[in-house]
């Protein structure tokens, strides 16, 4: 089975997932490509999918959601996983004592759930690099005082991603397509 690793990515943050994502479906024996959702080619190829996209806002990329919502029809009758990037820092809890990652899930998750089924979900800690950022993001981080809005660094777990990188692998193992496209 093919899979498809499929990204958007604003900065390269979720395109590291991404990758990282890919290279451990190869290590574990299924063949795999990382890709942006703007470049993934000709999807009848792949037999299994993880979209993934950056999340501002509460949402993803346009591009992704685009992706997703274009091909739902086929993506629907294969596995799919989905994931986001985003949050920043390493609390595991918010000021409310909520859980950062699961109130960090883009809107999207929702939707896709409904008409796709992905068989997981997963929101991913993300990085801040000044030196990707333009001018005007860049100002928009900052307040007058020079404090900091948002943490810079690279927060993302590699641990975690690959744990659930093992485990998409693993279902791989299990699951059957339908042949024919």
């Amino acid at each position: 089975m093919t899979t498809l690793v499929a990204y958007a990515s604003r900065y390269g943050a979720t395109q590291g997932i991404a990758e990282r994502i890919a290279e451990r479906l190869v290590l574990s024996g299924h063949p795999a490509q990382a890709r942006p959702v703007n470049a993934a080619g000709d999807l009848l190829v792949y037999d299994a999918f993880v979209v993934g996209s950056a999340a501002y806002m509460g949402s993803w990329l346009k591009e992704a959601t685009e992706f997703m919502r274009s091909n739902r029809v086929m993506l629907a009758t294969r596995p799919v996983w989905v994931f986001s990037s985003g949050p920043l820092g390493t609390a595991s809890k918010d000021a409310e004592g909520r859980d950062v990652l699961a109130t960090s899930e883009p809107r999207e998750f929702s939707e896709f759930r409904d008409t796709i089924k992905p068989r997981t979900a997963r929101v991913f800690f993300g990085a801040l690099n000044p030196s990707k950022l333009g001018l005007s993001h860049r100002t928009f981080r900052r307040i007058p005082a020079g404090r900091r809005l948002l943490p810079e660094g690279d927060f993302r777990d590699w641990t975690v991603v690959d744990a659930w990188a093992d485990s998409i692998a693993l279902e791989l193992e299990r699951v059957t397509v339908p042949t024919g496209g």
